[in-house]
């Protein structure tokens, strides 16, 4: 079959727009923060932008929206996706949402600083959303700008990117762009605001709702509403369902929980913290949105947390984020409970998530490892004295499961074995050497034991069990650090290294033998950092 035709412009785009022609619109339409009514979402406009550059562009992205790369090296290009110009269609808008931040009711957010442009539909029939972040005012900008710095915005491209090479669910990125302009920000709310340059990203996804869309509703008494934006979403996202109805709400939300099990199980593989697990972060679609505090692992620790709001109560740390999905499942339910009038149902639901999660981490794991079935008899044991270990003395996680591999296994003599050989290709995750004790060697030893034993019951062979372990531990993530350096070298307007990221992490699984540099533990100086160790909202 042929590729389907893709324009040098952008005036091929075609834009369908249900959600503002079948959904109730604001009726104010000056642009300044209120509280919205009534309504699902507010249209608005961009700020225009002073000297609008793309820094860097996501060709699979572009590639699925039609778009050919000598359109998005464009003027047009940059001045459509810095908010300056519309393409023919477009309707924008900023929606209405609400949400639990931190575990409390924080009532009408919404859209502060994004502005949908509409959803496109490709010479597939996919819809894709389109949504550019930074873009200025809306009625839910509250008492902030609504505009977004260099710094955030890059993180949020090349993160956007990175999870879904790593084959995590997530929203996209298709663009960052530079603003020609300064935004005066305070990183840590600690009274040190200074000018930063500006940007926006254009994020990509079949749609942006939110649990907090139908929350805000149900809060405010707004039932019609809640069930216009219900059936809105079935028959737009998951027509499959069938007509809505009160069963159909049920399967819908039943998806939702096994979708939302299945991203967090993807997290807790790659070692992803989200860090900020509000229920207005949380997609309707089981994507990862949102990238604002993330991080990943690096020495493992299940109590750790980027998020420098959250560093307190800890809340999204790691080893919580499945709890806390569940949680905000639950505020889901309470949030279309109108819709199904009876709490049993909705529980029988919400345990959806519990098994498929519970189902999925335990396969997850053994996938880690190489084995290819979950042995109830003997994982979870295996599963549990890994992780113990792991959190033991200071583990490098992607790079401890990515060199275990290596490890000669399967026919080892293990009464007659030189440990300092076999333990070698470990030795480049731990931190810091002197933690490894007799007592912790005599125990990852042990452990290797009862691995080894499953290895030999499953008949793999070291050359199969390193192809199935590598398919899944990724050798190259986007460390904080490195994501820091990035940012570092374009605010003095070099951006080279995020066009090295972006090619870097398209390959996340692969050996890249000429970019070594990058499958490293966490260097010493980005240990205490800002922008490395603990981010906020701001970052």
């Amino acid at each position: 079959m042929n590729d389907p035709p893709k324009s040098n412009t952008l005036d091929h785009l075609k834009f369908d727009n249900r959600f503002v022609n079948e959904l109730p619109s604001d009726p104010e339409t000056r642009n300044y923060p209120r509280q919205v009514l009534g309504a699902c979402y507010s249209k608005v406009l961009p700020a225009k932008v002073a000297k609008p550059t793309i820094v860097a562009y996501s060709k699979e992205v572009a590639n699925f929206l039609e778009i050919q790369e000598q359109a998005c090296q464009s003027e047009s290009f940059a001045q459509v996706f810095a908010g300056n110009r519309l393409v023919a269609g477009m309707e924008l808008y900023a929606s209405c949402y609400g949400g639990h931040q931190f575990g409390h009711w924080a009532g009408q957010l919404g859209d502060g600083r994004a502005i949908n442009l509409g959803d496109v539909i490709n010479q597939q029939g996919e819809r894709w959303a389109l949504q550019l972040k930074g873009a200025g005012l809306t009625p839910y900008s509250r008492a902030a700008d609504g505009l977004a710095v260099l710094r955030s915005s890059v993180r949020e491209f090349l993160c956007s990117e990175a999870m879904h090479h790593l084959g995590v669910p997530t929203t996209r990125a298709l663009s960052l762009a530079l603003t020609g302009e300064h935004v005066i920000r305070d990183m840590f709310y600690n009274g040190n605001p200074k000018a930063e340059p500006g940007a926006i990203v254009c994020r990509v996804a079949p749609s942006f709702i939110r649990f907090g869309h139908f929350q805000i509703h149900a809060a405010r008494g707004e039932l019609d509403l809640l069930r216009k934006l219900t059936d809105y979403t079935i028959n737009t996202h998951f027509p499959h369902l069938g007509k809505p109805s009160r069963d159909v709400y049920l399967a819908w939300f039943e998806e939702v929980c096994r979708t939302t099990a299945q991203m967090i199980v993807h997290w807790q593989r790659v070692g992803f913290v989200h860090g900020v697990m509000n229920t207005d972060n949380m997609s309707i679609l089981g994507l990862t949105i949102d990238y604002g505090p993330y991080g990943w692992l690096e020495n493992y620790d299940p109590d750790w947390t980027p998020n420098t709001t959250d560093k307190a109560e800890r809340r999204y740390r790691y080893s919580n984020q499945p709890a806390c999905a569940f949680w905000n499942l639950g505020q889901l339910a309470n949030a279309i409970y109108p819709l199904i009038g009876k709490v049993k149902p909705l529980e029988q639901a919400l345990n959806v998530f519990t098994q498929v999660f519970g189902e999925q981490w335990q396969l997850m794991m053994t996938h880690k490892l190489g084995l290819s079935h979950y042995d109830p008899d003997h994982d979870d044991d295996l599963h549990a004295g890994l992780l113990a270990l792991l959190e033991m003395v200071e583990t490098d996680m992607t790079i401890f499961f990515r060199n275990l591999a290596e490890v000669e296994l399967g026919n080892c003599n293990f009464e007659n074995i030189n440990v300092e050989k076999l333990l070698m290709p470990l030795a480049d995750s731990y931190y810091v050497p002197e933690q490894l004790t007799p007592d912790y060697i005599s125990r990852l030893f042990d452990w290797l034991k009862l691995y080894n034993q499953r290895i030999i019951q499953e008949g793999l062979s070291q050359e199969i069990r390193r192809e199935q372990m590598n398919r899944v531990n990724p050798k190259y993530v986007l460390r904080n650090y490195m994501a820091q350096l990035a940012i570092d070298k374009a605010e003095q307007g070099d951006f080279a290294m995020i066009a090295e990221l972006l090619e870097l992490l398209r390959h996340p699984y692969d050996d890249q033998p000429e970019k070594t540099e990058h499958a490293v533990k966490r260097p010493d100086w980005a240990r205490q950092r800002a922008g490395c160790s603990m981010l906020s909202c701001s970052s």
